[in-house]
């Protein structure tokens, strides 16, 4: 089953989405995620965090499914793709030779 890595990319770091959100847009984002998360369910590995400092990332998921495809259907509803100017990059890991 293959690891993939989802990069949440913003034109805004989320430092700056954070410190311009209001009480209730934050409550609101976070329920958006929870709800995502739920829905992902067990191929959700890690949900990730927010970096700090002033970056294009905005955070990250580690998700472990059977396919691509999977992966997609996941990501399709995702709360980031709601986010002007942000999208999703997924990278796959590789597995080290003879460790996979």
């Amino acid at each position: 089953m293959p690891t993939l890595l989802s990069l949440y990319r913003s034109s805004a770091s989320a430092r700056e989405e954070m410190a311009s959100a209001t009480p209730e847009q934050a409550e609101t984002g976070m329920q958006a995620w929870t709800a995502w998360a739920e829905k992902a369910g067990p191929a959700l590995v890690d949900l990730g965090a927010p970096p700090a400092g002033q970056t294009d990332i905005a955070g990250f998921s580690l998700l472990e499914t059977d396919t691509r495809a999977a992966v997609a259907d996941l990501l399709a509803d995702h709360p980031h793709r709601h986010v002007r100017g942000a999208s999703i990059e997924v990278l796959e890991f590789l597995a080290p030779p003879g460790m996979g």
